[in-house]
Order: C-alpha cells, then sequence, then structure tokens
C-alpha cells in the first residue's frame, strides 16, 4: 500500500488537489475517485518519510474515543469531528493517524474501513465497532461502547502494571545489590583469602567463581542478554511455541486462575457488546476470539462457533468448555431466556472484574513477604559466604 498526490477534476470541470493514503496503486486510486465522480488526472506516488514519535499510548486512543463518541452524539458529522480531534490533539503521532482516516473518508470510504490500516492502535473490536454501527445505524451507540472497552481494558493493564512495581522494584534493587557485592566486595576478599591460605569453604568457592567469570567477562553481558532477548521472540513468534505459553499460561500454579479470569473477561466483555449493536452472534464470537490475543481463546471460539450454529444455545456451548466461570455461564443461560445476553453477560464480566481486582490485590499482599524473605537470603547467604574463611581463620589462630 502506497500514499499519492493526485489532481483531479470534479463534475464541474473544476480541478483540485489532494492526498489518498494505503492505496494499491494509480489504477485503484482512479476506481475509487471514480465512485465518488471525480476524474484523475494526474498522480504520484510519495515517499514514505520517517515518522518520529510513532508511539501512541492508550489513554491517547481511549481520550479519542470517547471525544469522538460525544462530538457525534451532540450532532456533528463524521468529518468534522475528526477535522476537530485532527487540530485539538497534542501526540503527533495519532495526528497523523487521524489525518489519514478523514482524508479516506472525505473520498468516500466507510467509517470502519477507514480505521482498519489503523487497527492495531484502535483495536479490532473497535474497528467491528464502528462497521456494525454503520450497517445498524447505531453509529454513536457503538462510539460509546468501543470507549467504554477501551477504558475497561486499559483501566486492566493498568492494575495489572501496578501488581508487579513493587516485584519489579525489589527484584531490580536484589540484583543490584547482588552485581556489587560480586564484582566489587567479593574480589577484595578473594585476595585476602589468598594471602591467608586457608582451605575456602564451597559457598566461598562458588562465590569466587561467579565473581572471576563476572569481573573476566563483563563485557559479555549485555550482548549475551540482547541475544536471549531476541532470541525468547523469536521462539515466541513461532505458532507452536506460542500455542504451548498461551495454554501453560492458564494452567500455571499461582496465577493461573487469575490469567484465566482475565482472559475469559477479555473475551466476553467485546462479544456482549457486539451482539448488543446487532452484531450476529457467530460474528461477535469471531470477532471477540481474536481481540482475545490468545490462541487458545481462538480455539475456544471457533468451538463456540460451531456449537451455535448447530443450534446449542449460548450458556450450554460456553458450559462445554471449563475455561468459563459458572458465572458466566449462569448469566449467559438466564440472559437467553429473557432476551437480554448482552446484558447478562456485561454483568457477569463486571463480577469477573471485582474477582479479578481481589485476586491481584491478595497476590500482592502474598507476594511482598515473600520477595522480602528471599531477598534478605540471597543478601544473607552471599555475606555468608564471604565471612566463613574468617571464621576459619580465627579459630586456626586461636
Amino acid at each position: 500500500m502506497a500514499t499519492y498526490q493526485y489532481t483531479a477534476r470534479d463534475s464541474s470541470g473544476k480541478e483540485f488537489c489532494g492526498t489518498y493514503r494505503d492505496i494499491s496503486g494509480v489504477t485503484a486510486l482512479r476506481a475509487e475517485l471514480d465512485k465518488i465522480g471525480y476524474v484523475l488526472i494526474h498522480a504520484q506516488q510519495e515517499r514514505q518519510k520517517a515518522r518520529r514519535n510513532t508511539r501512541i499510548k492508550d489513554q491517547d486512543v481511549v481520550a479519542f474515543a470517547y471525544k469522538f463518541a460525544g462530538m457525534y452524539s451532540a450532532g456533528l458529522s463524521v468529518i468534522a469531528c475528526l477535522e476537530t480531534l485532527e487540530r485539538q490533539t497534542e501526540r503527533h503521532s495519532l495526528r497523523i493517524v487521524i489525518a489519514e482516516i478523514r482524508e479516506r473518508i472525505e473520498v468516500g470510504t466507510s467509517l470502519a474501513k477507514a480505521f482498519e490500516p489503523h487497527k492495531e492502535i484502535f483495536s479490532e473490536f473497535l474497528v467491528g465497532m464502528l462497521e456494525a454501527g454503520e450497517t445498524a445505524g447505531k453509529l454513536a451507540e457503538s462510539l460509546e461502547m468501543g470507549a467504554a472497552y477501551l477504558e475497561k481494558r486499559n483501566q486492566l493493564q493498568n492494575r495489572i502494571k501496578s501488581a508487579m512495581v513493587y516485584p519489579l522494584a525489589v527484584g531490580t534493587v536484589c540484583l543490584v545489590v547482588l552485581t556489587c557485592l560480586l564484582l566489587f566486595v567479593v574480589p577484595v576478599f578473594s585476595k585476602l583469602y589468598a594471602n591467608m591460605r586457608v582451605t575456602l569453604p564451597w559457598p566461598t568457592l562458588i562465590l569466587v567463581t561467579i565473581s572471576n567469570v563476572l569481573t573476566r567477562w563483563a563485557w559479555l553481558v549485555l550482548p549475551v542478554l540482547a541475544a536471549g532477548i531476541w532470541g525468547l521472540k523469536r521462539c515466541l513468534s513461532d505458532v507452536r511455541v506460542r500455542q504451548g505459553w498461551d495454554r501453560y499460561k492458564l494452567r500455571m500454579p499461582v496465577l493461573g486462575k487469575l490469567n484465566r479470569l482475565i482472559l475469559v473477561a477479555r473475551f466476553v466483555r467485546p462479544f456482549a457488546m457486539l451482539i448488543s449493536v446487532g452484531v450476529s452472534v457467530i460474528d461477535g464470537l469471531r470477532i471477540a476470539g481474536r481481540i482475545a490475543r490468545n490462541s487458545e481463546m481462538t480455539r475456544v471460539s471457533k468451538e463456540l462457533q460451531s456449537a451455535t450454529q448447530a443450534g446449542s444455545p449460548v450458556g450450554r456451548a460456553l458450559e462445554a468448555h471449563g475455561l468459563f466461570p459458572s458465572v458466566i455461564i449462569q448469566m449467559a443461560s438466564s440472559g437467553e431466556q429473557v432476551g437480554r445476553l448482552a446484558e447478562m453477560l456485561t454483568k457477569g464480566v463486571d463480577i469477573l472484574d471485582r474477582d479479578i481486582e481481589t485476586m491481584i490485590g491478595a497476590l500482592v499482599v502474598k507476594i511482598e513477604p515473600v520477595l522480602t524473605l528471599v531477598t534478605g537470603a540471597i543478601i544473607g547467604l552471599v555475606l555468608m559466604g564471604v565471612y566463613l574463611p574468617m571464621f576459619d581463620y580465627m579459630a586456626q589462630l586461636q
């Protein structure tokens, strides 16, 4: 896909210039302009320039979605909403994306198709909601729900990140202290041990060996670390490795249950929102399965689609999989009976969100003393290894 600068003529014979992004070629550009009654005169491919500050934060996307929904609900046209947001947005990279979306809509592209090239930024769920809203005539409602979903997703990610701050901080401090001891303290004592000519106990021998390796080969640490990270990414990019990792995350000790609840919430909430604006149950399951970004959930989603197509109720289809907690199954069954499936599933996910918050809080409370004990034990073992030969030497002198 490329970007073209073009000159065209409208039905009155007036010439004008414009830019069209994400088009395969001049032929496709001419066809797009023909659809809206313009005649292409000249087109030239634009060289792609390197963009600075390409990182778009989640909170920027949430703010954009809420502003877009609010302005459209107030009666502004889609083009007017995007023009206003383009002027008001402070982040340069997001402004460029909004401009691209606006330009595509101005030449006749649908709203969902205009957002499609940027679904990695706005999520596949929001693109699906826009398409459903346009089709069902509920664009304002779809925008509101899309913004609410993005906010919920962002809040959950922030809660998880906040819970990881303390363990990461303690682990980093422990690693720094341990490295300093091995690089600066142990070598000094190692020279002292050599002058004392005492037999070193095995804990001290291990410390001295590690210290010598780090001192002599410290320049290799960063290249080895970088190579390890690169190798890990390559492994995770393999489909079979990724599938195995996705399955293990749901079964790992301590964190397995939390991971399952998070995954179910990430699947059920967008599914409920999609069907509430007119998306079919089959399409809702398909889109929600992709949004979850977990191969195990993608497999389950396909099985749910097959079961639903065969006439099975959603609640019974969910019950056939041990992944979904009972509250979601009960809410789905009750919702189908009274014709309020989307509403009941949303309430079920709200209950899951509270359970997730409780579990995260409980894990943090349990992790703090464990990390403190582990850190103290590691540093204590290092210091014991350093001072053991001194105690032996003092005993010999007596």
